[in-house]
């Protein structure tokens, strides 16, 4: 469902999505069942995201008789954001194996404050893939915004991106940065805390997956 303000927004509102993170936001929830549930929300936002792809007729033989399916049309990249996004890149790939894998590292300069990538690993030919660029929030929107960029300069044209949860903040500047981009997250919450985190959200993703808070 598109969210009101934004077309170019899309909130996953399948209750089982709902249900899974709802579990995931509670401060109580194991680091290995967090693991879980991230990859099983991805892999089930996979599906609507990738809803109106285009495919082209596949002839394979059934073993009854020759038969005319389909595949998709173009070959898609996944670029998480590391190291939160890996979470979400693993689930998708459970179900869209034949992806191919980039990487951005991204922190956050302490004095200017500015996303700096220290990492970036994206594979070949990747400006005739779809791309997806995954990080789990959609806070600042800073690191989306540099890597978006990063993922531009290698001639990616055709770019979305997945998160679990987003800010009406870092949509704005998603939007001032890279207007039109398609967003697929599974909640909008209320804003940002002083320190940018989203509230009521699920706290730190990265140390949730990783056991490192």
């Amino acid at each position: 469902m598109a969210e009101r303000g934004w077309p170019n927004v899309t909130v996953v509102n399948h209750p089982v999505v709902q249900e899974r993170l709802t579990i995931a936001r509670d401060k109580h929830t194991r680091v290995e069942q967090f693991r879980r549930l991230i990859g099983q929300i991805a892999r089930l936002m996979a599906f609507e995201l990738t809803r109106d792809y285009p495919s082209e007729p596949l002839e394979i033989e059934t073993p009854m008789e020759p038969f005319v399916g389909s595949r998709l049309q173009r070959q898609l990249t996944l670029v998480p954001i590391l190291r939160a996004g890996l979470g979400m890149s693993d689930g998708i790939m459970e179900l869209l194996p034949s992806a191919r894998v980039g990487h951005l590292g991204i922190y956050r300069d302490e004095e200017s404050l500015k996303p700096i990538i220290y990492y970036n690993k994206l594979p070949p030919g990747i400006a005739e893939t779809d791309v997806i660029v995954i990080d789990p929030m959609l806070a600042t929107s800073g690191s989306l915004n540099e890597a978006i960029t990063a993922v531009k300069q290698a001639g990616a044209t055709n770019i979305r991106v997945m998160c679990l949860v987003a800010s009406p903040e870092g949509i704005e500047a998603l939007n001032a940065c890279h207007p039109g981009i398609p967003v697929i997250t599974a909640a909008v919450d209320a804003g940002l805390d002083h320190r940018g985190y989203i509230l009521p959200g699920l706290g730190d993703a990265g140390d949730r997956l990783f056991g490192t808070s």
